[in-house]
């Protein structure tokens, strides 16, 4: 599983989005249990009942193809969209023994109001800092339909899930033009 064992160092709202997406690419029916416990990786202590995963599983479906989106512009737009429709005037909050972090969501949100709203914020932060989309859906032949990930390092823009799976893309292109070219 590639969000298990994940050290949380603070609060990484696009990171934990890429995580609840990848647990429903691998498991579309994931239970609440589940949920849950990707949750609790990115310091959500709550428990998500099986009324409240369904609807969270809408949200990560409906937050999947921005994650797969590819132009610019469209993200933008599908993120105003998400942000008129989800989001509240940020405010800094202090809870749980958590330090101060910005909530975006309307006090009292549900879970699903509050992953589309704070995702939606994470991802439109990324595009306005990077001036790109800085997440994608990992294209290697090893990793069909996914999984998602977030481009938060510095250096030029990432497109595959790792730096294994893009050192394999790199390998597998060699050996196909030493093969065309007749080696």
């Amino acid at each position: 599983m590639r969000y298990g064992g994940r050290v949380n160092t603070g609060f990484r709202p696009a990171h934990r989005l890429t995580d609840l997406a990848n647990l429903l690419h691998e498991d579309p029916e994931a239970n609440n249990e589940r949920i849950t416990a990707v949750l609790a990786v990115h310091g959500e202590h709550d428990t998500v009942n099986e009324e409240e995963a369904e609807d969270l599983r809408a949200a990560v479906n409906r937050l999947s193809t921005l994650l797969a989106e590819t132009d610019e512009n469209h993200a933008a737009e599908q993120l105003n969209a998400i942000l008129a429709a989800h989001a509240a005037p940020p405010r800094l909050e202090r809870h749980d023994g958590h330090p101060w972090h910005l909530h975006v969501e309307p006090r009292g949100a549900s879970w699903s109001e509050w992953l589309l709203a704070a995702s939606a914020h994470a991802l439109a932060r990324l595009l306005g800092e990077r001036g790109r989309i800085a997440w994608g859906k990992c294209p290697g032949n090893r990793c069909p339909e996914g999984p998602y990930f977030v481009d938060d390092g510095p250096g030029l823009p990432r497109r595959f899930c790792s730096q294994a799976c893009a050192a394999r893309e790199r390998q597998a292109a060699l050996r196909r033009r030493r093969r065309e070219a007749g080696e």
